[in-house]
C-alpha cells in the first residue's frame, strides 16, 4: 500500500494537533494533574520555572512520562493514528481530516498573531 505527500502532511498535522491538545491546552489539564506533579524551580538569580514529574509507579509513570516530553508523545500518537488508518481508513480519515484543518488553522492564526 503507498501513501501520497498529501496523506503524509495531513497525518503530520493532526500527529501535531493532538500531541499539542494532550500535552498544553487547557481542555486536557485534568487530565495531566492526575499524572503530572508540579515542582517550582527557582535558580541562583531567581528566576522561576515549572518542572513536571510524572506521578505513580508502572503505567501510570510510563504515561506521565510521555506528557512531558512531546517528542515521545508524538511517536505513540503517530502510531495510534497510522496504525488506525491502516486498519479502519473511513473512519480515520474522518480524525485525519480534522485535526489537520485544526492544526492548519493554528499555524494561520499563529502568523496572523505576530505579523499582523
Amino acid at each position: 500500500m503507498s501513501y501520497t505527500w498529501f496523506e503524509f502532511i495531513l497525518i503530520g498535522l493532526s500527529v501535531f494537533r493532538l500531541t499539542h491538545l494532550f500535552l498544553y491546552d487547557k481542555i486536557t489539564e485534568s487530565l495531566r494533574t492526575r499524572l503530572l506533579m508540579e515542582q517550582n524551580i527557582v535558580d541562583e538569580d531567581g528566576n522561576e520555572d515549572w518542572n513536571y514529574i510524572p506521578k505513580g509507579e508502572g503505567i501510570k509513570k510510563f504515561i506521565g512520562e510521555l506528557f512531558v516530553c512531546h517528542w515521545c508523545m508524538s511517536v505513540w500518537i503517530s502510531a495510534g493514528m497510522l496504525g488506525g488508518y491502516l486498519l479502519f481508513p473511513q473512519i480515520f480519515i474522518i480524525i485525519i481530516y480534522l485535526f489537520a484543518i485544526a492544526a492548519f488553522a493554528v499555524i494561520i492564526e499563529e502568523i496572523v498573531l505576530r505579523y499582523l
